[in-house]
């Protein structure tokens, strides 16, 4: 342990934890992710970003931040979601490893030096895979959407851990660091910069208080957001589909002119012409449908909605937070 630590003192750490109505666990976590710098030696910071929380959690920020001086606070204009929220924070973050981890003490801080020591062993991201999911069906099942969805960008053995505690090298910012829009994967984001992923099996506590912020319904939306404005499989699907349609259509006409040659008359039925309409209008609405979704993507970027805006940052902050800055004109105490 003592060689471990030895080496681990050389290790700067950046904790980025977007915030959203958790004014009872944030002091808790920053005293264990305090503890923890102490017992490795590791130069840190810990970035709160307060992304539009209704009860006093920039309250509880300002007052970790003013008693302690590895914590820094960033507070947003209004809700933008949670890898939004992250993106704010790992700009900010000046350190060479970043580490993103929950607010509601699920990722136990003490379990981060295993993300540590796999980027140590080569890794550019590492992703902390639960032990064992504490989820219901429903939000399994968006899971596994948000993770099918993110396999066309990282392959299925990373895809298959993606989890929001992960520990990557700071470096691999500089590959979207001119990214700019309201839809926001971080994960998208990281496999622009590498193929170097990895996972540790990591313990997952019960969660303490309140609810967690991801309903199934975002979930599906995330994944539906990942699929439209990160790749370009969906085009490919409706292509597909379009020329198996096509195939098909050559199909039932070859059967109503051979039924016509073989027996002298057209297909009978009001259900056979029905249901052969309806087949290829579905099939042209849910073309249509995903090019209009593309086409929505494309609006947005027009319009140059930022990721985030922010109100106010307490802390002092080692770097500039460039990305941050210049989208919100933020004030600093």
């Amino acid at each position: 342990m003592d060689t471990q630590q030895e080496q681990s003192s050389k290790e700067s750490i950046s904790i980025v934890v977007p915030v959203y109505n958790s004014m009872e666990s944030l002091p808790e976590l920053v005293h264990r992710l305090e503890a923890l710098f102490t017992s490795w030696r590791w130069r840190g910071e810990i970035v709160l970003v307060n992304d539009g929380s209704r009860d006093a959690s920039w309250t509880v920020i300002t007052e970790l931040a003013a008693a302690n001086p590895h914590v820094r606070g960033i507070n947003l204009l209004r809700n933008y979601g949670q890898h939004n929220a992250l993106l704010c924070g790992i700009r900010a973050a000046s350190n060479a490893v970043i580490v993103t981890m929950d607010d509601d003490l699920q990722h136990p801080p003490e379990e981060i030096p295993k993300l540590v020591d796999s980027i140590r062993a080569g890794a550019d991201v590492v992703y902390g895979a639960p032990d064992k999911q504490q989820h219901g069906m429903w939000r399994d099942l968006a899971s596994w959407l948000t993770k099918l969805a993110l396999q066309g960008s990282m392959g299925y053995a990373a895809a298959r851990h993606v989890s929001a505690f992960r520990a990557f090298r700071g470096y691999l910012r500089e590959a979207f660091r001119a990214y700019a829009g309201p839809f926001v994967s971080i994960d998208v984001l990281l496999t622009w910069a590498t193929t170097r992923f990895a996972a540790v099996t990591v313990r997952q506590e019960p969660r303490r208080t309140g609810v967690s912020n991801y309903t199934f319904r975002k979930l599906v939306v995330h994944a539906l957001n990942m699929m439209t404005g990160f790749s370009t499989w969906p085009l490919q699907v409706a292509s597909l589909s379009g020329f198996a349609f096509t195939l098909f259509g050559f199909v039932v006409l070859g059967y109503v002119l051979g039924r016509y040659v073989l027996q002298g008359g057209s297909v009978p039925g009001f259900s056979f012409l029905a249901s052969v309409i309806a087949i290829f209008s579905g099939a042209q609405m849910f073309a249509l449908g995903i090019i209009g979704e593309y086409l929505a993507r494309v609006h947005f970027r027009s319009m140059d909605r930022p990721s985030y805006a922010i109100r106010e940052a307490v802390g002092t902050f080692e770097t500039d937070a460039e990305g941050c800055e210049q989208r919100a004109g933020a004030s600093r105490s």
